[in-house]
């Protein structure tokens, strides 16, 4: 059973960089054809995929949150990270990783989910 557990601040300053990890457990983040993802949902929104990092190691970015994101991953540690750069109130969210097949968006495991809220 694939477990996925999300780690990091729940609360972030203005201008500052949000970095969250996930820990993957009864899996490796390795194993073909795995994609993991990064996907939010601001209060009172729906779901936004951010952005996601596949076996390979290759990474692939929603493009509104390009310029400002970055997904790598530690192997040795089985984990991966999101980092988002010069936040504000609007990337408040509960933040999720999650695991997908390839390139599909049918995502079969789920971390519980984080709260990071931008505020001063």
């Amino acid at each position: 059973q694939v477990q996925l557990q999300e780690s990091g601040p729940g609360l972030v300053k203005p201008s500052q960089t949000l970095s969250l990890t996930c820990t993957v457990s009864g899996g490796s983040i390795t194993t073909n054809y795995y994609s993991w993802s990064w996907i939010r949902q601001p209060p009172g929104k729906g779901l936004e995929w951010i952005g996601n990092i596949y076996y390979s190691g290759s990474t692939y970015y929603t493009p509104s949150l390009k310029s400002r994101t970055s997904i790598s991953r530690d192997t040795s540690k089985n984990q991966f990270t999101l980092q988002v750069s010069s936040v504000t109130p609007e990337d408040t969210a509960v933040y999720y990783c999650a695991r997908a097949y390839d390139g599909n968006y049918v995502f079969t495991y789920w971390g519980q989910g984080t709260q990071v809220t931008v505020s001063s």
